[in-house]
């Protein structure tokens, strides 16, 4: 026993040795027995390696096998040249060779030549290039799945479903599955490249040993091809046959989707789980027994017991599927604990704890439209989510959280939800069978009038046979999902600085250490916490001010911090020094900027009503004089907007984050810039001006 310790603690040591063996096997003439021992340990392995895919439940539970495949294929090659010296060079190669000769070719030399070539073609057309093309799609197919698994871990813990520690056990998974059917994709092709190279050595072998045999004079032309055929079948078959019980396992295991037991246990129980199709089969064999000319015993025999076995299954495939089943693993120590303890004490942390887990963004659906979120019903409402968060990250430059989407007992049948941090922002109604037809055409549609949720334009749901004249007559045509996706995004732009995490904040400093480590490094955590930038980018969120050039964000908080520490005055300052990014989503196609102003005298007296408090600077207007001007921004607004412009309002420095606070609750899409906001590249033009106060 000690000594079988000590030799499996040098199993690198002698996996080595192996490797220096086959290397030396490829110069160093064998002698015939050692010959015998290489091949009849090749067959071994080969069939070890089969009847170990067929009984694995868990191709990655034989995650060794692309090694082992590229090992054996290296001791194959390495016999085979072994062999092929042995034939050239003393006519012999071994008892194992040359009974597998003689008994495929049965004296005659010719057949044997023609079983090998069949062989080969079964080997290289059929199992080798299928188990490769497997190989390959399912490699694609893992890496592309990759990010939603990962994604699915993420939201797994952030719900509280599993803990830290399950979580690395399943990224790790995800990583070795994705490992191996890679590891799986190139190893497949030593497999075809070893098929090839058997026909070749044949060719050689035989090609070769007539020359040389007949150079020695060894006989007549037919004796010497007989001689040499003999043994160069003889060595290609075996050589051939462990290659094509490897590639047989090579496709068993890629072909391996969705079981989650042995081979034997899937097949048998998935087939007594078809016992109408046994007994078609059943009496389409008894049939044939009837037609003149076939074997009616064997028909007979073959059709009643695929009866027998239909029959056996209607009465104990239930019970024989049950038997087959996997049996559940045994829980480890940790989770017997956490059950006693949940089933001890119902009001444990254990069980309470993922109750109080709130999603950063939830989409809950009624029953009627739950299939339009179920890609396997043609849904696809997770896909134009994936599109928005896109998006978003385009627009605003921060990565949006995952939406969670779950169905709702509490909602109406055609009825959505969406929810930010647990809490309802948006609530709408859809038909998931028609089209949202939105705007006045020219020509009055066929349709359900309604409210479009987002922006509150009139619109129709429409049948979908009509979308194409809803399209001539001037109407915008959406789908359901569509429009889901855009209130999703809406409420997302609306909700960004709530949505905006201290996790989040890392991610997009870290992301901008990767080009600028210096500038992070200068103001993280010497100057600012990540909690304080935070709070600038919040404060540039709440106006939908994208985020994306962090590096200029960060540069600007670094020149400043260490004077100004109000994240509002910083948020302001860094407003100034992404200017062009400000312009770029006000300005037209004409790079013209449609502004509206106010008159110095009003713009001295809102200066003078500004106040300092705790929350920064406030406007103190009296509530008539501040309608008064609330009416006059309206006003102008409205009248620019029906002009076809885009209107903004331009300020002084210090007035525009007060007078944007109260100008943001009554006109909400009317954007207040200050001076030096506005780039060089933008053609300014004033379009109106709002009058002062009355005396």
């Amino acid at each position: 026993m000690q000594l079988l310790n000590r030799i499996l603690r040098q199993t690198d040591l002698m996996l080595g040795a192996a490797l220096m063996l086959m290397i030396a096997m490829l110069i160093i003439p064998l002698p015939h027995w050692v010959l015998d021992l290489g091949l009849v340990v090749s067959m071994a392995a080969a069939v070890i390696i089969l009847l170990a895919s067929v009984n694995v439940d868990d191709p990655l539970k034989f995650s060794v096998f692309p090694s082992m495949l590229l090992l054996t294929t290296l001791q194959r090659l390495a016999l085979s040249f072994a062999a092929t010296k042995l034939i050239l060079g003393t006519g012999e190669a071994g008892h194992v060779i040359e009974t597998f000769g003689n008994l495929v070719m049965g004296g005659d030399f010719f057949v044997g030549f023609v079983a090998f070539c069949i062989l080969m073609i079964v080997q290289f057309i059929v199992i080798t290039n299928g188990a490769g093309r497997v190989s390959e799609v399912t490699a694609r197919f893992t890496l592309d799945a990759m990010p939603g698994k990962q994604m699915a871990i993420d939201a797994d813990l952030a719900a509280g479903l599993i803990d830290e520690v399950e979580a690395k056990e399943r990224r790790k998974a995800v990583k070795r599955e994705a490992d191996f059917y890679g590891a799986m994709d190139g190893a497949s092709k030593f497999v075809k490249g070893d098929a090839i190279a058997s026909v070749l050595i044949i060719i050689v072998n035989i090609i070769g040993g007539f020359v040389v045999g007949f150079m020695r004079g060894e006989g007549d032309a037919l004796t010497i091809l007989q001689t040499y055929a003999l043994l160069s079948v003889g060595e290609g078959l075996v050589s051939q046959i462990p290659a094509l019980l490897i590639s047989t396992a090579s496709g068993l295991l890629v072909t391996r989707a969705g079981q989650e037991r042995h081979m034997g246990s899937e097949l048998l129980s998935q087939l007594l789980g078809q016992p109408r199709a046994l007994m078609a089969a059943g009496f389409t064999l008894c049939t044939f027994a009837f037609i003149p000319g076939f074997p009616a015993f064997i028909f007979l025999g073959a059709g009643g017991g695929l009866l027998a076995l239909s029959r056996l299954a209607n009465q104990h495939g239930a019970a024989i599927t049950k038997q087959l089943a996997p049996k559940e693993e045994p829980q480890t120590a940790r989770q017997l604990a956490a059950a006693a303890a949940v089933a001890g004490n119902p009001g444990a942390p254990e069980t309470i704890m993922p109750l109080l887990g709130v999603d950063a963004l939830e989409f809950e659906v009624g029953y009627g439209i739950t299939r339009l979120a179920d890609p396997k019903s043609g849904g696809d409402l997770p896909d134009r989510v994936t599109a928005t968060r896109r998006q978003v990250a385009t627009e605003l430059g921060f990565v949006m959280p995952s939406v969670r989407i779950r169905d709702s007992v509490a909602l109406s049948a055609n009825e959505y939800v969406i929810k930010v941090r647990g809490e309802e922002i948006a609530r709408a109604t859809i038909d998931p069978d028609r089209l949202l037809a939105i705007g006045s055409g020219g020509v009055a549609l066929i349709g359900q009038p309604c409210q479009e949720p987002v922006f509150g334009l009139d619109a129709l749901w429409i049948d979908a046979g009509l979308r194409d004249q809803a399209e001539i007559e001037g109407y915008t045509v959406v789908e359901p999902t569509a429009m889901m996706a855009t209130h999703l995004s809406e409420v997302v732009k609306s909700h960004a600085a709530e949505l905006l995490s201290r996790q989040d904040v890392m991610n997009l400093v870290e992301n901008a250490k990767a080009h600028n480590a210096a500038v992070v490094e200068e103001l993280i955590p010497s100057q600012m916490t990540v909690g304080d930038v935070q709070k600038v980018l919040q404060h540039l969120l709440r106006e939908r001010v994208p985020v994306r050039d962090m590096v200029t964000i960060l540069e600007t908080l670094a020149d400043f911090a260490s004077r100004v520490k109000d994240p509002d005055q910083l948020g302001e300052l860094v407003r100034a020094a992404i200017n062009r990014t400000i312009t770029r989503q006000v300005i037209d196609q004409d790079n013209r900027l449609y502004c509206l102003t106010l008159e110095p005298a009003l713009e001295r007296a809102l200066q003078e009503a500004l106040q300092q408090t705790s929350m920064g600077a406030v406007l103190a207007l009296d509530p008539v004089e501040q309608q008064r001007v609330l009416d006059q921004l309206r006003e102008e607004s409205d009248r620019a907007v029906a002009q076809g412009m885009n209107p903004v309002l331009l300020c002084n420095t210090n007035l525009r984050l007060p007078l944007s606070r109260v100008v943001s609750r009554y006109l909400p899409t009317l954007s207040v810039l200050a001076y030096n906001e506005v780039a060089a590249r933008a053609d300014v033009e004033i379009i109106g001006a709002v009058k002062a106060l009355a005396a």
